[in-house]
């Protein structure tokens, strides 16, 4: 193999696997408990450029597979095939946010309650990916996962656009400028368009002005463009490759890796904690995800059961204790609510901010039951 293809498929390795996104959290906590001062000077004036702007096409791909998900023959279609990992979702999300705010209270320190939302994220690519090494590709627990990750966050950008305004909530100034923005996708939808940057350059930035303007976070601002664009009649199975060239999957297959280049910039800017900003918010966050998703999502599908409603052949009970645990990785999702939850002087930002960025960490008891039970690859 020649040198140039070793160094493609080392690449393609790479940005499969999100690896830029830990590279600039590495180099983040290095950086800022090495030289906080130069760190702060960098990464400071970036913040808007990255959590504002770069992170819309994140939330933008984020909301392409949720839609494209909803179409005929995409996996949550139908409410028969949805049903339990939605409620499972709903499930491991309400657990952790009620596990997080009971031990608020039980701390006493209010300050603490406006981050309750944090330890509901599941970050679906490093989810997945662990959910593929302890199962393998073949296995039930994968899609259910991915679908179960593909509701979270579903749940989660309207958690954002609800709960974490950005500002001053202006609502006549938000909907008029949202129904300008939808008005403009929706004639270039009708005059078929064949291109989808008239959709994010002229709607998306009329979209954008308007959460900015109402004061909601402008990294939504593509999530109400998406279904506008034109795209396949039937929605894609998970995990299945897709050879399509309509406008849709033309975004996503020319910003795949664009994005991955701003997750390296957001580790980068957001995950520069002193190790001495590690407190008790890190632990309460930490608790709250990696105990919260697997008994939320263990416990919501038991009472889908009761309710008649059927989990997907092959997945058994330890294997669904398993998936929630791997579920517990929040990281990128979590570590952007920490940043929407809190403002950047906030005292407590670097402790819900290190919870976030330890809840990768929730990858060793994933492995650790799957040994224990004896599931996926460690079946005997």
């Amino acid at each position: 193999m020649s040198r140039r293809s070793r160094l493609a498929r080392f690449a393609e390795y790479v940005l499969d696997r999100s690896l830029l996104l830990v590279a600039g959290a590495v180099a983040a906590l290095i950086w800022a408990n090495v030289a906080h001062a130069s760190y702060v000077r960098v990464a400071e004036p970036l913040h808007f450029l990255v959590n504002d702007v770069g992170m819309v096409f994140f939330f933008a791909l984020a909301a392409k597979e949720v839609f494209e998900a909803t179409l005929p023959g995409g996996p949550l279609a139908s409410m028969r095939r949805a049903a339990v990992p939605l409620i499972a979702a709903a499930g491991g999300m309400l657990a952790p946010a009620l596990i997080y705010l009971g031990l608020v209270h039980g701390l006493g320190d209010v300050r603490l309650a406006r981050g309750w939302a944090i330890p509901c994220a599941t970050d679906i690519a490093f989810s997945y990916l662990v959910a593929r090494a302890i199962f393998g590709t073949r296995h039930a627990a994968v899609p259910f996962l991915l679908l179960l990750a593909i509701a979270d966050d579903a749940l989660g950008l309207i958690i954002l656009a609800l709960f974490y305004p950005s500002g001053q909530i202006r609502l006549i100034e938000f909907f008029g400028l949202l129904a300008l923005a939808l008005a403009i996708a929706a004639w270039l939808h009708r005059r078929r368009t064949r291109s989808y940057w008239p959709f994010v350059v002229v709607a998306g930035a009329v979209s954008w002005i308007a959460f900015e303007r109402g004061g909601f976070h402008p990294a939504l601002a593509l999530v109400p463009i998406i279904p506008f664009i034109p795209h396949a009649v039937r929605g894609h199975e998970l995990m299945q490759e897709t050879r399509r060239h309509d406008p849709l999957t033309l975004f996503e297959h020319q910003w795949k890796t664009p994005v991955q280049a701003i997750l390296f910039f957001f580790g980068l800017v957001n995950a520069g904690v002193p190790v001495g900003g590690i407190g008790p918010g890190t632990w309460i966050v930490l608790a709250a995800i990696v105990a919260g998703k697997p008994i939320g999502i263990v416990l919501s599908t038991a009472a889908a059961s009761v309710a008649r409603l059927h989990r997907p052949a092959g997945l058994g009970w330890r294997d669904l204790l398993v998936v929630g645990c791997v579920a517990g990785i929040g990281f990128t999702v979590a570590l952007f609510f920490t940043t929407a939850a809190f403002p950047a002087d906030h005292p407590l930002l670097d402790q819900t901010k290190m919870g976030a960025l330890l809840s990768f960490g929730a990858t060793i008891p994933g492995f650790a039951l799957a040994w224990l039970l004896g599931v996926g690859r460690f079946e005997r």
